[in-house]
């Protein structure tokens, strides 16, 4: 019998001080072996997980002592979110920890789009002093689409603001009168006018049924012809083929993605088009970010098993039989 499981490579001094507190398994490749990770879950009161862990009903229901579920990320699609609830398990996350790092890059990638930064670099390296085939664009005065206007949408928007850029949102979760749309003095539009109008379209959405396959060929198709796609969420929101197929026909200009739809995903088209940038899901991975991410999963993990409630519960339950037995 155990505290805490750790099944994905969550290290750091925060880990340390929890170890020094309760009796600790750091697993770091179990979430490779569901199998495995069935078997051993009914000895914790408290698993750890990033975002590999499939935390199914099944492992929920096979977890007797388990109070509570820290997600060290802000994605939830690969817990069961409402298994757990029935089983009286609580689940966390570290929802603003790493917007930050996320907002950054996605400014880094729409920069590297709009001066073909990558392409110029390479270029140059070969040998090359190609300066009239690297002709890019300004993002001053353009305008920036923002689809989803939580916290990481709106870290973007406030950076693209700093460039001289007009902000649209579109988010069916705020209202009109969201003070953080007026102090951007955001647009809220619908979904299609913000793909007519927008010069880069950003997308931070979840993935939801009602978000997959969101950004497909007929919204590629509403886009301008100049304009840049970027999704740094996740990839299960865009039809990859759509992209492609929009890519290679210039319906839009360029486009990055810093998450796939399968990862890792397969080499295929993508890799080789050369108005696509593509990162292997790092937007959250800076030290600083990863940092944040670790104490506030651990701090919440601590509280919980303390009889204590989170700062950053997802679902409302009342653990307090788990946290005694």
């Amino acid at each position: 019998m155990g505290d805490i499981l750790i099944t994905e490579n969550i290290r750091g001094t925060a880990v340390d001080a929890l170890s020094a507190q309760f009796d600790v398994k750091l697993a770091p490749d179990l979430w490779k072996n569901p199998a495995e990770l069935l078997r051993q879950i009914g000895d914790f009161r408290a698993l750890i997980v990033r975002n590999q862990t499939q935390v199914t009903a099944e492992l929920l229901g096979a977890a007797t002592r388990l109070v509570v579920v820290g997600r060290a990320g802000t994605g939830l699609d690969n817990v069961d979110i409402a298994a757990a609830t029935k089983e009286g398990i609580l689940i966390t996350s570290t929802p603003d920890q790493n917007a930050i790092s996320v907002a950054e890059l996605t400014m880094g990638l729409m920069l590297s789009l709009a001066r073909m930064i990558p392409a110029g670099n390479q270029d140059t390296k070969n040998g090359n002093w190609n300066r009239h085939q690297f002709l890019g664009t300004e993002l001053y005065g353009k305008t920036i689409g923002v689809i989803g206007a939580g916290k990481i949408g709106y870290l973007t928007a406030r950076r693209a603001q700093s460039f001289g850029m007009k902000v649209l949102a579109h988010d069916l979760f705020i209202s009109r009168d969201n003070i953080l749309l007026s102090e951007l003095n955001a647009e809220l539009v619908s979904l299609n006018d913000l793909l007519a109008r927008a010069d880069v379209v950003s997308c931070h959405l979840p993935a939801t049924p009602e978000t997959l396959g969101l950004l497909n060929g007929a919204s590629f198709a509403r886009m301008k012809s100049t304009a840049i796609f970027i999704n740094t969420s996740r990839g299960e929101v865009v039809i990859e083929n759509d992209l492609l197929s929009a890519l290679k026909s210039g319906v839009i200009a360029g486009a990055a993605l810093d998450v796939r739809s399968t990862e890792p995903p397969q080499p295929g088209e993508l890799e080789r088009l050369p108005n696509l940038i593509l990162t292997p899901h790092v937007a959250a991975f800076t030290s600083e970010a990863q940092d944040r991410v670790t104490r506030a999963i651990c701090e919440d993990v601590r509280q919980v098993l303390e009889g204590k409630p989170a700062q950053n519960p997802v679902n409302k339950v009342w653990t307090g039989q788990r946290i005694l037995a």
